[in-house]
């Protein structure tokens, strides 16, 4: 069964309604130059909400380690991501699992991040757009993603729930994230597109997983 994070949340109803329809993650961006940030404040109410057996991810893009360990002070993640360039002793210094992003411009990239973060739970792959950290809505070419990856990898980039299932399909993915391709405006879940987004990928991934 594929696994769905919804990130980018930032509202308390759309947390919840995302556990309703059977997310199996949620993402807080703490990156301020994200539309989609949160502050501690806002992360903590929402997780407030987030039942046992759901995962919270906190999102960072090139913080310092005083402002993650901040947060963690004070919102009970489950999961760090990190979306700048951060190295791999910098991920694992915080003792917690960690999914380190990759920005796929070629499949050279995807190799080499398997080889600089081989304790990272997982990879996950979204589009290269040059000045952007993610949630930019383009797809990468999924013919780059290897066969023979031994490590954990997350689907990311340009997916909506009209090319989830195609996408599940094509790259066998185990767990896909998806943000701005399930919102009504940014920042702003899309309970319809939620719910449709998230049927199409496990009925994708129940296909070749059962």
């Amino acid at each position: 069964m594929t696994r769905v994070k919804i990130c980018g949340i930032t509202r308390e109803e759309d947390a919840k309604q995302a556990v309703a329809l059977g997310a199996d993650a949620l993402g807080l961006v703490f990156y301020a130059q994200s539309p989609r940030f949160v502050s501690i404040e806002q992360a903590a109410a929402i997780a407030a909400h987030i039942p046992a057996f759901t995962s919270i991810v906190g999102l960072f893009v090139n913080a310092s380690a005083a402002e993650v360990e901040q947060v963690l002070a004070q919102v009970p993640l489950d999961i760090l991501q990190f979306h700048g360039d951060e190295s791999a002793d910098y991920c694992r210094q915080f003792k917690r699992p960690y999914i380190k992003a990759v920005r796929v411009n070629s499949a050279a990239d995807i190799v080499q991040a398997a080889l600089d973060y081989p304790d990272a739970r997982a990879l996950l792959f979204d589009a290269h757009v040059a000045g952007s950290y993610g949630g930019t809505g383009e797809t990468f070419d999924w013919r780059m993603l290897p066969s023979d990856l031994k490590q954990a990898w997350v689907l990311s980039g340009g997916l909506h729930p009209a090319n989830i299932a195609d996408a599940v399909t094509q790259t066998r993915a185990l767990a896909v994230d998806v943000s701005s391709g399930v919102e009504a405006a940014k920042g702003i879940k899309d309970a319809a597109k939620m719910r449709e987004f998230i049927q199409g990928a496990k009925r994708a991934g129940t296909e070749f997983t059962q």
